[in-house]
């Protein structure tokens, strides 16, 4: 494990901490989580603790501007245990943005008022709620343990905790799922007035029920021209509605963009704490030992960091675009040359003027960025530029 030595350079300022626990494994989700029953939660949150100490040594923190906890579900904490984790996280980092964004992922039906009072008297200002549709038959259909009611009590709860800052996350392409009830989940959602909405599809993941499922042929998916007019049907409706779509499957009101996921889509520096965390600080990328318990022992021992590997300047580059194009708003020219000395062109001439020319990118006075046709291929887009290089 590694002895903690003081560096030097660019100070971090977006903190990722994952909680692993959950109420029960979606048949969908292939993240790092753990069905809370029986765990050591307590000893988890001192290991992380621990962690954040440890981090913050190595690398001194600069003043932070965004904190995501993610899971698993950080919501099945009990208040008291919330209580214990928030108080850890400002103690390692004190120095907070006046502006921060600091967001929780919450399962609807994990939220009852006195969690979220908690939530919001440590610092918590940004709620994200895991809705995924609003058809109840859909919701079991994916390993769901929530309902309709669910979502629009915690929506209630959450407003009567002072949380005006909120976000739910959709999904389309989902096993029995029909365009017309994507639609109803749309208005559902957009009847909510909420700041900013999610709308992700479908993946099936190895190591997933979903993934056995499909191998044995027994997913019912909707066939791709389903799938496509889904997404079109909620960007036209998310626009009608004045959301902007700021990235891929993100939509918000103006100013209410995450600030969070935009550090990752500008390839910014991160920390990554808790089990099974990434972090990205100074061009290393580090990756955390996954399991609760093996996690805790990894911490007793120092940094509980499975891999450390140092980014070579051409994957950052491809990086750089493959992530920075997810934003609709494109990647600036005189951010890359700042971050890496050369043009976009003068690394990447053949993939650009490719995808110009076939209509799938636009090009800017500041950049490029995907077109209306590019929106509806973005994976054939990112694909171009691995192993694309072509020197200076």
């Amino acid at each position: 494990m590694s002895n903690i030595q003081r560096k030097q350079g660019p100070l971090t300022e977006v903190v990722y901490i994952h909680i692993p626990f959950c109420t029960n494994k979606c048949f969908y989700c292939d993240f790092n989580s753990y069905v809370l029953k029986d765990q050591p939660v307590m000893d988890y949150l001192r290991a992380l603790d621990k962690e954040m100490e440890m981090t913050v040594k190595a690398h001194p923190p600069g003043v932070i501007k965004s904190i995501f906890v993610g899971g698993g579900t950080p919501t099945v904490l009990k208040p008291d245990e919330m209580g214990f984790f928030l108080k850890s996280v400002k103690k390692h980092f004190p120095e907070w943005d006046e502006h921060i964004e600091f967001s929780m992922e919450a399962n609807p039906g994990t939220t009852d008022l006195e969690k979220l009072s908690v939530m919001r008297e440590g610092g918590v200002n940004r709620v994200s709620f895991g809705v995924q549709a609003f058809q109840n038959e859909l919701l079991s259909g994916i390993g769901r343990i929530h309902n309709t009611d669910d979502v629009y009590r915690s929506l209630e709860n959450a407003r009567a905790a002072g949380f005006h800052n909120m976000s739910i996350d959709l999904m389309f392409g989902l096993p029995n799922q029909t365009v017309e009830m994507l639609s109803e989940s749309v208005s559902k959602a957009l009847a909510l007035g909420l700041p900013h909405y999610s709308i992700y599809s479908l993946k099936v993941e190895e190591n997933t029920l979903f993934h056995t499922m499909y191998q044995k042929n027994q997913l019912p998916l909707p066939d791709e021209e389903d799938e496509l007019n889904m997404y079109l049907l909620l960007m036209n409706r998310m626009a009608e509605a004045g959301y902007k779509q700021y990235e891929i499957s993100n939509f918000s009101k103006p100013g209410f963009e995450s600030r969070h996921n935009m550090a990752y889509w500008r390839n910014e520096n991160y920390y990554g704490l808790g089990a099974g965390a990434h972090g990205y600080i100074g061009r290393r990328r580090h990756i955390n030992v996954k399991g609760v318990n093996p996690y805790i022992e990894a911490v007793q021992q120092g940094l509980p960091h499975l891999s450390t590997l140092d980014i070579p300047q051409e994957e950052a580059m491809e990086d750089f675009l493959m992530v920075g194009l997810r934003v609709l708003d494109g990647i600036s020219a005189s951010r890359f040359q700042e971050q890496f000395g050369m043009t976009l062109e003068e690394v990447f001439a053949r993939p650009l003027n490719k995808l110009v020319h076939a209509g799938l990118l636009d090009k800017s006075h500041e950049g490029y960025k995907l077109s209306q046709k590019g929106i509806l291929f973005g994976n054939d887009v990112f694909g171009e530029f691995i192993g694309s290089i072509t020197g200076n």
